[in-house]
Formats: C-alpha cells, sequence, structure tokens
C-alpha cells in the first residue's frame, strides 16, 4: 500500500505501534467470555456498535449458528471503547477476542506486527466467497506490506454530503453536481433555520481522530493542508491547514449544529434524520439509515460527492473489517464467521429480514447489480461508490505524502497523535480557544511525531 518514495521505518511499526495503540481501557460494558470452547465450536467477536452490526448481532443465532453449530459470543461497544479495547488485547495477544473489527487504518500496522493471521490460504480455499468480487480499493487497502491479505471488509465507505431536497427547493436553491466548500457555506448560510429549529449544516466536533479529524482532514487535504511533508516537515501551522480548520470551526459554529463540540457521527446521523439539519457531511454509510424504512426523511435526500476546493475530488476511503487475532485458538471457525458475515448471501438476509437500504454495501461489485437493492438504494448507491472508486489514500492532496491515508495519516502514532490534535479543535469548535492556539498546540504535538521519523 505504500510506494517507495514513501517508506516508514520499519523498526518504528513495532515499538510505536505497542506505545501509540495501546491506550488505557475506558469504562465499558459487554459480554464476551474468555477464549471460545473446548470443542472449538465458539468464538467472541469484538465489534463497534454501528447499525450495521447491531443487525448483525441479530441475525447471526438463527442463521449463522443454526447453520454451522458455532456460537458468537459478541462484545460490542462504541468506537472509541472499542478501538481501546481491541489494542490492548490484539496487541498483548491475550487471545480473549477472536475476531474483531479493525479498519484500514489498523490492519497494516496490526499484521506488520504480527498481531493478524493472514487470509490469503482461506479466500483460496473457499471459492464461494469469491474475493474478486470485492471491491478493488478495499481489497488494497487490507493488505499489508508484505502482500498478504489480513482483514476483509464487512462494509466499506467513502464520504459525501447529504442534503434535504425539499428544504432547498423551498428556498429557491440548488445543490451543485459537484460543490465547493465555499458553495456549501453559502448554502447553509441560506437554509439556517428554514424550517424551526433547523441548522444548515451539521458536521462533527466530538475529539477522537476517528471523530472531528476525519472530515476536518479531507477538508484540510482539498483546501491544499497536509499533516506531514514528504520530508516528515509538519505542516499544522501552515496556512493551508489554518484556512481550511478556520473554514470548518467557523462553518459549524455559525451554522452547524447545537452543542457540535460533542457531536459525532451519531449525534449527526441522529439529527439529520430528525430533521434538525439541512445539510449533513460524512460517511456514506449514514445513507442506510437516512433511507431504512421507517425512517422521517426517506425519499428527501439527495447525495453528492465530497466537496473540494483545490483537490478533484476529497471523500475518504474506509472499511469496518474483519481481523483475525493472531492468538485465537479458533482461527478456522472464524473464519467462517467473516466468510458468511462479509458473503453475498448475508447481504441477500439483511435485504429480507431487514430492508435492502440496510444491507453493508460499499465492498462488493455484486451488490450494486442486486435490483431490490438498486431500486431502495437508487438515491445513494452509485454516488457511493463513485466516491469508494475515486478515493485516492496515496495521493489525497496537493502534495506528496510521507504515509498513505485520506481521513488519517497511516501511522502508529496517529492514534495518539490524532486524538490529542482533535481535543484542541474541539475546544476551539467549543469557544474555548482561537484556531491558531488550537493549532500552535497540535504543530509541537506533530513535531515530537516528526523527529522519530527524521532522525532514522
Amino acid at each position: 500500500m505504500r510506494t517507495e518514495s514513501r517508506r516508514i521505518p520499519r523498526s518504528l511499526f513495532a515499538v510505536a505501534a505497542s506505545a501509540a495503540l495501546i491506550t488505557p481501557l475506558a469504562a465499558c460494558s459487554g459480554a464476551g467470555g474468555s477464549g471460545g470452547s473446548s470443542d472449538g465450536r465458539s468464538i467472541n467477536v469484538l465489534m463497534v456498535n454501528n447499525p450495521q452490526m447491531v443487525d448483525l448481532q441479530k441475525l447471526t443465532a438463527d442463521n449463522f449458528t443454526k447453520d454451522t453449530g458455532i456460537k458468537v459470543n459478541f462484545t460490542v461497544l462504541p468506537e472509541n471503547d472499542v478501538r481501546d479495547k481491541i489494542s490492548q488485547d490484539f496487541a498483548n495477544q491475550a487471545g480473549q477476542y477472536d475476531v474483531a473489527t479493525l479498519s484500514n487504518y489498523e490492519i497494516p500496522i496490526y499484521a506488520k506486527n504480527g498481531w493478524l493471521h493472514t487470509l490469503d490460504s482461506y479466500v483460496e480455499g473457499d471459492t464461494a466467497f469469491d474475493q474478486d468480487d470485492i471491491l478493488p480499493p478495499m481489497t488494497k487497502a487490507l493488505t499489508a506490506e508484505d502482500g498478504k491479505l489480513y482483514g476483509e471488509p464487512f462494509y466499506g465507505e467513502s464520504s459525501f454530503l447529504m442534503y434535504r431536497k425539499d428544504v432547498l427547493e423551498k428556498e429557491g436553491l440548488t445543490m451543485p453536481e459537484k460543490p465547493t466548500w465555499k458553495q456549501v457555506a453559502d448554502l447553509a448560510g441560506k437554509v439556517d433555520t428554514a424550517n424551526p429549529g433547523m441548522k444548515g449544516i451539521c458536521l462533527r466536533g466530538l475529539p477522537g481522530w476517528g471523530e472531528v479529524m476525519a472530515p476536518l482532514t479531507t477538508v484540510v487535504n482539498t483546501f491544499g493542508g497536509t499533516w506531514f511533508d514528504e520530508d516528515w516537515t509538519p505542516r499544522l501551522d501552515s496556512d493551508e491547514f489554518k484556512e481550511a480548520t478556520q473554514f470548518y470551526v467557523d462553518l459549524v459554529r455559525e451554522h452547524g449544529e447545537a452543542g457540535a463540540a460533542q457531536a459525532g457521527y451519531a449525534e449527526c446521523l441522529n439529527n439529520m434524520t430528525q430533521g434538525k439539519t439541512a445539510m449533513w457531511y460524512d460517511a456514506t454509510a449514514g445513507a442506510g439509515s437516512l433511507e431504512a424504512d421507517g425512517s422521517p426523511v426517506k425519499g428527501k435526500i439527495g447525495y453528492v460527492p465530497a466537496p473540494v476546493e483545490k483537490t478533484d475530488s476529497s471523500g475518504w476511503l474506509y472499511t469496518w473489517a474483519w481481523g483475525i487475532q493472531k492468538a485465537s485458538d479458533n482461527a478456522d471457525d472464524a473464519w467462517k464467521f467473516i466468510s458468511w458475515a462479509s458473503g453475498k448471501e448475508y447481504e441477500k438476509l439483511v435485504g429480507e429480514k431487514v430492508g435492502w437500504s440496510s444491507v453493508p454495501a460499499g465492498k462488493r461489485a455484486s451488490t450494486y447489480d442486486i435490483p431490490d437493492y438498486r431500486e431502495q438504494a437508487a438515491a445513494f448507491a452509485d454516488v457511493t461508490r463513485d466516491a469508494i472508486a475515486s478515493a485516492k489514500p496515496e495521493d489525497p492532496g496537493v502534495q506528496p505524502r510521507p504515509a498513505p491515508g485520506i481521513q488519517f495519516v497511516g501511522i502508529p502514532e496517529f492514534t495518539d497523535l490524532g486524538t490529542k490534535v482533535s481535543q484542541e479543535i474541539s475546544s476551539a469548535i467549543a469557544g474555548r480557544q482561537s484556531v491558531d492556539s488550537a493549532l500552535d498546540k497540535a504543530q509541537k504535538l506533530a513535531e515530537a511525531v516528526a523527529e522519530k521519523y527524521e532522525a532514522s
């Protein structure tokens, strides 16, 4: 996944990952149990509590377990909590969990450190799984430097702009087919309070490298900024990074949701569903919930590519994928679960039992040929697939990068760096400090990380 001109010092992966990825365990609840049963017919799965995973949990016993005899013990946690728990268990190779939801950020790093089972032999021996059907960007994102596959996507996503078609129409406004951020800000001002209690846009402000820093970093990219130059020079105090961050903070403070500094993906999804916001820039995966049967805004939402400024595209590339812990004693059964959960038949099961708009899409080409899915997901299916195809993890901005990643920097230290920077940004969104002050502190944090790479 990394080109020769952007090599990352290999020795740092093993050292830095342990320090950066193992964070204090957040208070949490859930049932996981320790290890599988003695006969190997039980596995423990640790996963994020996104709607698609909740559907999976409900469908597993009556389908996968009934057909295979393999019981699945789920531990389901919010994103920040699940990342902490996964990093601790996998880094220590504790073996408590056989399978976990990992993203295309963690997979290459975990693989480098020897924490994951390779999946190539399973894929080769399971023709029904059909790896060739997995969208190429997803397979590439889950393949490590050694050329081996370490993860399978449960669903894939990019990012795009969602907007209330009826609200814009009522105000006599038109959404461009490929909007710029300046156009979006102008529209946000014009639709702010278009309906009682409605804000112009919802943008994440919640601290977390996977929360506010995800959308903000895509804005930074397209405004011409970057976290690091190709030679690892930190650039968080550059004019471009400051312009993008000031724009983002101003937009959410002037026309964004109430309590923006504590609003993440879940809160923005709720605001959009409940008609509290006219626009929302975020993960393409959110569209399934907006268009689900029973959604108050079903059929009212339009979808356009991620807004741009200086780049042709700016949508991120992300997947919640399954990884098998190297220490697992139940790898074969773990693969059977993954093959089922990421397989074609599971998508059909979700379509029939939950609804076609809830299918965990964005990972298989064949999904977009299913008539029922295309009918129910017509508003967002093609926009989503195009966004995934146009994402450029190796070249997301206007300058060369030292590590891959669109909404993150693909180094082990980014979990800690991104989280600390996000706290400063969130503080600026809350009005507790200026953007300049936040980025001055962020620059110093980035300089400390850069020193390790510049010296190697």
